[in-house]
């Protein structure tokens, strides 16, 4: 295999030319030797292996967050099941005459609840986080 350099003259947009020289810049190296290993890397014949490796590891990396994203919807499923299951059977039904002061107080909570639900959600703590400390196990 010939080491001689041959002399080529290339047209670049400008875009990808001020691209090209922040990054030999950036890099401490010429434009050159920039131009030459990505024109080794796309015309090698083992490119299309690391393209797959490199796509391998993405998808493994987007199955493992999926993971966790079912094992937390899992869990806010399971929570507010046990919640609402939990709420039927200790609430007593009411008479008409409570009914009415009930549903008042009820507003009264629903706002205080999506106030402090906002305020976690912006600063925290998050639930994961306490889990977190009563469960190290998790996903």
């Amino acid at each position: 295999m010939s080491r001689q350099s041959v002399k080529r003259s290339i047209r670049l947009r400008g875009d990808l030319a001020r691209r090209l020289a922040d990054y030999a810049a950036v890099r401490r190296t010429s434009q050159t030797a920039v131009i030459e290993a990505a024109l080794e890397s796309f015309l090698s014949p083992d490119g299309p292996d690391r393209l797959e490796a490199a796509l391998s590891r993405r998808l493994d990396r987007l199955v493992r967050d999926l993971g966790r994203l079912e094992w937390h919807i899992e869990l806010s499923n399971e929570t507010l099941a046990l919640f609402v299951r939990n709420w039927l059977i200790a609430t007593p039904a009411l008479s008409h005459n409570a009914e009415q002061s009930a549903k008042a107080k009820g507003r009264e909570r629903w706002e205080r609840f999506i106030d402090t639900l906002n305020h976690r959600m912006e600063a925290g703590p998050r639930l994961r986080s306490e889990l977190s400390d009563d469960h190290p196990s998790r996903p």
